[in-house]
């Protein structure tokens, strides 16, 4: 079901022609900022890839994957992409890239199960990368660094933006705060994880969430992730467990916290084995990509996504996701965002 959020007293900033020249500005400044901060080559990705493969992204495990026959191969099926969090890995791996560096590239997809809304769309479009690490620096810390870096980067974009559009002012802290799931869920035990989202968010304005996919102290998920990509079963600091997270930050115009990166480090043999156990997905070990992990021909691996669209609509200050992307809305959500001076590309 769509849902619209009508934010209050809503004027944009920037008119249509401003909004487009600021996109480019932001898509070719982050891109290149992001691939010398963590040191990423860019690859040419699939818009989809042959069911059966294990290849395609699960996300949450209930989204169906946009598919279609093949006629010149027997009509085999080819899905969509959700993301490219596990074919990145097998390319690390092909391509041969040597630790400490890796890859990125502009991911394309179509997620026809989302609930249209302000942040999300049919449409995805996001930096997906990966990068080569060692055993010694799966822990917390070094997974820190690099939501620290990521950061660095995110900031340096902000100052590009309001240096090329006075009205836009600076809204981001100096430092991102770190949060175990659970540590949020005890700081917020009568609210949801959305809701906790939000409080923290509003407080702290740039937050990585950690943990995020296994049981909390409750016995719920704060969010669900799929069990063969990100580690949330490898115990942290005060053994808490989980190696991934989310960065948010607080969305001055809409007032919500707004996810703009899912990522973290990879899971290695031995969690692979834990999670798919946990999630009964066994099954799953027969597949190519979980194979090859089995096997070790795979190398271990950091990596994540960051939605393009989500972070154009955050500097540019926009109410919209739809001010931002060319997609497919309900006609009475266009008609009441023009109500709102929302106006939808």
């Amino acid at each position: 079901m769509s849902y619209l959020f009508r934010p209050k007293n809503y004027k944009p900033i920037l008119n249509l022609q401003q909004t487009e020249l600021g996109i480019t500005k932001i898509k070719d400044f982050f891109q290149a900022n992001l691939s010398a901060e963590l040191r990423l080559r860019r690859v040419t990705a699939p818009l989809f890839v042959l069911r059966g493969t294990g290849l395609n992204d699960d996300l949450n495990g209930t989204e169906r994957a946009v598919n279609f026959p093949i006629m010149d191969m027997g009509d085999v099926r080819a899905e969509v992409v959700h993301s490219l969090a596990k074919w990145k890995r097998v390319t690390l791996a092909d391509y041969e890239i040597e630790n400490g560096y890796g890859i990125y590239t502009d991911m394309n997809a179509i997620r026809a199960d989302e609930e249209l809304g302000n942040i999300h769309s049919l449409y995805v479009d996001q930096w997906d990368w990966e990068r080569v690490m060692t055993a010694e620096e799966r822990n917390v810390d070094f997974l820190k660094s690099i939501v620290r870096r990521i950061y660095a980067t995110l900031l340096r974009t902000e100052y590009l933006v309001s240096e090329s559009f006075p009205d836009i002012k600076p809204v981001l802290p100096a430092e991102i705060t770190f949060i175990h799931a659970e540590e949020l869920r005890q700081l917020y035990p009568d609210k949801t994880p959305k809701e906790r989202e939000t409080e923290f968010a509003r407080q702290h304005k740039a937050v990585f969430i950690m943990g995020i996919g296994g049981q909390l102290g409750d016995g719920k998920k704060h969010d669900g992730r799929a069990p063969d990509y990100d580690d949330w079963t490898t115990p942290g600091d005060n053994d808490l467990k989980g190696l991934n997270g989310d960065i948010i930050l607080w969305n001055p115009v809409l007032e919500i916290a707004f996810e703009i990166s899912s990522m973290g480090i990879r899971v290695d043999k031995d969690a692979l084995l834990r999670q798919l156990a946990l999630e009964g997905k066994e099954d799953r070990k027969e597949l190519y990509f979980h194979k090859r992990l089995l096997e070790g021909s795979l190398p271990l691996s950091v990596g994540g996504g960051i939605g393009q669209s989500r972070l154009c609509m955050f500097f540019l200050r926009k109410a919209h996701i739809g001010e931002i992307q060319a997609s497919i809305w309900p006609e009475d959500m266009r008609e009441e965002c023009r109500k709102l001076d929302i106006h939808l590309i």
